[in-house]
């Protein structure tokens, strides 16, 4: 179950980026990380950030793809591997990659709590509390789709 919820991530991220590198860019206010379009707007809205709040968001999110790009797409393609010896049922191939996928899972959760922290020192105290929220909103959401 837990296997789930890092395919749905890096769903995610692989859908994300293919969709920042697709869209027209002077057609979106928003160009954050969290999503190309509707989630980063939404986002943005939910927490009322200030255009400069915005700016500071995208910057920050820039250097994190930039960062930790070759990181994502090892990450990836792991868990294109992994999906694929799965759906051979191939559990030689599985014991083998289960420990660089528990690793990457934990890698990919310390860049992920690392970037939550960064974005929470450009909020508010009040925006950082609905931050919190949604984070542990994400956490509860995620939890649940592994228990599935």
């Amino acid at each position: 179950m837990q296997t789930k919820k890092w395919f749905v991530a890096a769903a995610v991220v692989a859908v994300s980026a293919s969709l920042a590198i697709a869209m027209p860019q002077e057609a979106k206010e928003w160009h954050g990380h969290r999503g190309k379009g509707a989630y980063g707007e939404k986002l943005a809205h939910k927490l009322n950030l200030t255009d400069a709040q915005k700016q500071q968001f995208r910057d920050l999110n820039a250097k994190f793809r930039a960062d930790n790009q070759a990181f994502f797409q090892t990450f990836r393609q792991t868990m294109r591997d992994y999906r694929a010896a799965k759906d051979a049922n191939d559990t030689a191939k599985l014991d083998a990659l289960k420990p660089s996928v528990e690793s990457q899972k934990a890698q990919f959760k310390q860049l992920r709590d690392a970037q939550d922290a960064k974005i929470l020192t450009i909020l508010t105290p009040d925006q950082q509390s609905q931050f919190k929220a949604l984070i542990a909103k994400r956490e509860s959401r995620m939890g649940k789709r592994g228990q599935q």
